[in-house]
């Protein structure tokens, strides 16, 4: 096995990892009577989006789209089940094939399970797996091509996206600020609005996360695995992938800092749950400028995110959604800020514009722009469309009774008094 190959395993595994961490951090925030129900929709999340990986996912987004699909869509029989792929075990390239696969379903499963933070506390079990399928089918694999779209002579053709060697002008994203993120927080808020308001938790006074501990831990296993979501593809050389390590490191210690300074000054004073807050916004707002900035703007980018998504996140009481756990304060708007930055602040020398010229950048700024806005437009619609066939049908939402004595009551209760 080569080192390269062994990395990319390494990191997939981590980005795996992340879900349960999710599920921890998901977990501790909600009520101690919907622990297991919010934690199961990102376990379930990875039963699903695995199977339909494999099946068509995988084809849909490394496919190379000439055999009836498109570069939109791609064709999600051109290798039903991977099948060719694995005909080609014997070669030097099909390693390297699974690998990039293993790695990139991991991204696909944590978008999805992202988005149930939205409906926790209220969400029936089996409509989320229904509605995980449809997302991850309609929204995350075609996204995920318009992006890192790579043809069958690895050149990168997603119609959003920038190739780093500067051969065109579009959406530069490293590791899914726009295609996980963005589109995570717009489905997330289509699914608040379709299903409504909790009918106790939502108020300020009642959104009390009943397990701290559990919150940092899970927002520890996200850093964690992090470090893999943004180096599983290295850069241009081993110079430009420790600067992702780093940048890794230093934006959520910055973020941490800026989400308990305003917490300071809005509520007198920081909170645990703040802090791990503070900690997955500064990675989310990493996410997408990793490669492209230098530490200094690293560092201010996590202080700037975790400043604006502290504040972001009131947004749901003044506008009346029940975005449960946040995920539009933290991930759509921080993965907006992420992306914006990269055309704010980006260094022209590691985005590859061939002049060493660090900062604003016109062209580039409405691409990031631009690029957000079209998938957080698609992302939302088609959320709100299957959120409320689903709704309407089988019904997304659990009944009043169960929803107010406890949503676990689906599974089995968390806790053993």
């Amino acid at each position: 096995m080569d080192v390269e190959l062994a990395w990319l395993l390494l990191c997939a595994a981590l980005v795996i990892f992340m879900t349960p961490g999710l599920a921890f951090f998901y977990g501790g925030l909600v009520q101690s009577k919907s622990v297991v129900s919010m934690m199961m929709l990102s376990f379930g999340s990875i039963a699903v989006v695995t199977i339909l990986y494999v099946l068509y996912g995988g084809t849909g987004i490394a496919g190379n789209g000439t055999s009836g699909g498109s570069k939109l869509f791609g064709n999600p029989f051109e290798d039903f089940g991977m099948t060719d792929l694995v005909k080609t075990a014997g070669t030097g390239d099909a390693g390297n094939l699974f690998g990039g696969h293993a790695f990139l379903v991991a991204f696909c499963i944590i978008t999805v399970a992202l988005v149930s933070g939205s409906i926790a506390g209220r969400a029936r079990f089996w409509p989320w797996m229904l509605y995980a399928a449809l997302f991850a089918t309609f929204v995350v694999f075609p996204t995920f091509r318009w992006i890192w779209g790579i043809d069958a002579d690895g050149n990168f053709y997603g119609w959003l996206a920038n190739n780093v060697a500067g051969l065109k002008i579009g959406a530069l994203d490293w590791a899914g600020g726009t295609v996980i993120h963005q589109s995570a927080g717009a489905a997330a808020l289509a699914l608040a609005l379709v299903l409504g308001k909790r009918k106790v938790g939502f108020s300020k006074e009642e959104a009390v996360a009943h397990n701290v501990p559990l919150v940092l831990i899970g927002a520890a296993i996200l850093w964690f695995g992090w470090f893999g979501f943004n180096t599983g593809v290295h850069g241009v050389d081993a110079g430009q992938t420790s600067l992702i390590f780093l940048n890794t490191l230093l934006a959520p210690s910055a973020a941490l800092l800026g989400w308990i300074v305003v917490e300071q000054f809005k509520d007198g004073k920081p909170t645990a749950v703040g802090a791990a807050s503070g900690i997955v916004t500064g990675l989310v707002a990493i996410t997408p400028a990793c490669a492209f900035l230098t530490p200094v703007w690293a560092l201010v980018l996590g202080l700037a995110s975790g400043a604006i998504c502290a504040l972001a996140i009131e947004l749901k009481f003044k506008f009346g959604f029940d975005d449960s756990l946040d995920v539009v304060g933290i991930h759509l708007v921080g993965g907006f800020v992420g992306c914006a930055w990269v055309g704010l602040f980006g260094s022209s020398t590691l985005v590859g514009r061939g002049t060493v010229v660090d900062g604003f950048e016109f062209k580039q700024l409405a691409a990031q722009v631009i690029s957000s806005l079209i998938v957080i437009a698609f992302s939302f619609i088609v959320s709100f469309i299957f959120g409320t066939v689903i709704e309407k049908t089988i019904g997304f939402r659990a009944k009043e009774d169960i929803e107010i004595a406890g949503i676990d009551a689906q599974h089995e209760e968390g806790y053993a008094y």
